[in-house]
């Protein structure tokens, strides 16, 4: 069983036209799973509905505190992309699960997105890594501390 928390970012953000800006919308996870044919084996749990710009300390910290009390060893989490790596990071203390984060570049929503891509690639990887912690972004496993957002070229490098 794979547990699968959801705490927003860019994969779940709707675009409104009443005021042309982008916000946080439901979880596309569902959707997502069925896409890519994963109809089974897994929990979800709704964490957040936040960019992960306005992640705080204390969000982090429940971040923490709710994989470390599932009683699952495999974990995926879905993140905002730019601070994936500071929660990665902080999800470094617990020892004894495979979590694995992604997330995606453009909206879920969009008919052009590498989110299922990106959900597909992190199932894969969450039920094959040994325990740690890893970002799993656009065909790459990168270890937890290790791992930075290059904004400019919209990737995930080796830090």
């Amino acid at each position: 069983m794979i547990d699968i928390f959801t705490t927003g970012g860019t994969i779940d953000k709707v675009y409104f036209d009443a005021n042309s800006q982008f916000e946080i919308g439901a979880s596309q996870l569902p959707e997502m799973l069925a896409e890519a044919n994963i109809r089974d084996g897994f929990r979800i749990h709704e964490l957040l509905r936040k960019d992960s710009l306005d992640l705080t300390a204390e969000d982090r910290d429940s971040i923490v505190s709710a994989v470390r009390s599932c009683p699952g060893q495999r974990i995926l989490i879905t993140h905002g992309t730019d601070t994936m790596a500071e929660t990665a990071a902080a999800l470094d203390a617990v020892s004894d699960k495979t979590i694995v984060l992604f997330g995606a570049m453009q909206p879920a929503r969009m008919r052009v997105s590498d989110a299922v891509f990106n959900l597909g690639f992190a199932w894969g990887a969450v039920q094959n890594l040994p325990s740690g912690v890893y970002i799993a972004m656009n065909g790459e496993v990168f270890e937890a501390g290790a791992v930075r957002k290059n904004r400019e070229a919209q990737r995930f490098e080796r830090a």
